[in-house]
């Protein structure tokens, strides 16, 4: 059997898929599984074992349909759900099978307030597309394989943190799902540990605002290491903290306690951190100001606070998150 699964973007949303590419490899003997996402995040999947062949594309899909067609595959699991990826499975014309994207629950969650969600976490909503081949829920949670070549060695830290550390990731794709800088200042304060903050380059500069508290126990690592050699780091924490970004499900993946801090968006989506049914200690803990009528105000997270205050970050109580470090 050969199967194509489709997930384009973005970092979280591709490693919560990642139990649908193992179960399929591993309950299913012989199966080719093929994967298809847009070149930007092809490194997130590139080192999966479970997933014989990547499909990319950069923009237009059109040069990639004579491709797909070649392979003549078997079924399609779409975990994506848009415009595309519905004229890829009429280009290819095979059979079919999708999770529930569940759009009018979360527009009536966060445009009304009104919770029709299922409580079925959306990593349980992809292996339930995969049910009807046979195949079912091992329970081991996400995956996230870092390449041999990505791997930080310590001494490439500073000494002072080259015997434990608290990662923090102070990066987010819109604005109300990160601590505003002064929130995370205030945090760094708060724990008597040394810390690595974790983003990319475009989190750089923030970093360096945020060290300035403390430049011997912060290490800015922002835009200093790629996406795998990043997600390292988290390996070698002692725990991470994280807004609700990718680097909180790459965390999970690899099996590190996570302080989950929430903003525009909320675990009230179906999105929390997740380890899978097999582990039965509680690795994780959730962070949201109480008693906000317009949390979560967004599925994805907004440029502004649609209603200019943004108390669901302002009020965050760091001291708390701090707590949850030696907790």
């Amino acid at each position: 059997m050969k199967i194509l699964v489709i997930r384009f973007s973005s970092i979280g949303d591709i490693v919560l898929t990642t139990p649908v590419m193992r179960v399929l490899k591993k309950q299913l003997i012989g199966a080719e599984v093929h994967f298809l996402i847009k070149k930007q995040f092809a490194s997130i999947v590139e080192s999966n074992p479970y997933i014989d062949k990547v499909h990319t594309f950069a923009g237009d899909l059109s040069h990639l349909m004579g491709e797909l067609k070649l392979e003549q595959f078997d079924y399609i699991i779409d975990l994506h759900k848009n415009f595309r990826s519905y004229r890829i499975r009429w280009t290819l014309g095979v059979k079919t099978l999708s999770y529930r994207k569940l759009s009018v629950e979360k527009f009536l969650l966060t445009k009304f307030g009104i919770d029709r969600m299922p409580g079925r976490h959306i990593t349980q909503r992809c292996l339930d597309a995969v049910l009807p081949l046979g195949v079912k829920d091992d329970g081991l949670g996400l995956d996230y394989f870092i390449p041999e070549k990505d791997q930080v060695d310590p001494q490439q830290l500073p000494k002072s943190h080259q015997m434990g550390f608290v990662a923090i990731v102070i990066g987010a794709s819109y604005f109300t799902k990160k601590l505003p800088v002064h929130q995370l200042k205030a945090l760094c304060l708060e724990i008597q540990q040394p810390i690595i903050l974790v983003g990319g380059k475009e989190d750089a500069e923030e970093g360096e605002q945020i060290a300035s508290v403390d430049t011997v126990r912060i290490f800015n690592a922002c835009g200093k290491f790629n996406l795998p050699a990043s997600a390292d780091l988290l390996r070698q924490s002692r725990l991470v903290i994280s807004h609700d970004t990718g680097m909180q499900y790459i965390a999970c993946a690899l099996q590190k306690r996570v302080l989950a801090i929430w903003g525009g968006t909320s675990p009230m989506l179906d999105v929390e951190p997740y380890y899978g049914t097999q582990q039965k200690e509680v690795l994780y803990k959730n962070f949201v100001v109480p008693n906000l009528t317009c949390q979560p105000c967004s599925n994805f997270g907004t440029k502004t606070c649609p209603k200019g205050h943004f108390k669901c970050m302002e009020q965050q109580d760091v001291k708390k998150i701090a707590e949850g470090v030696t907790q």
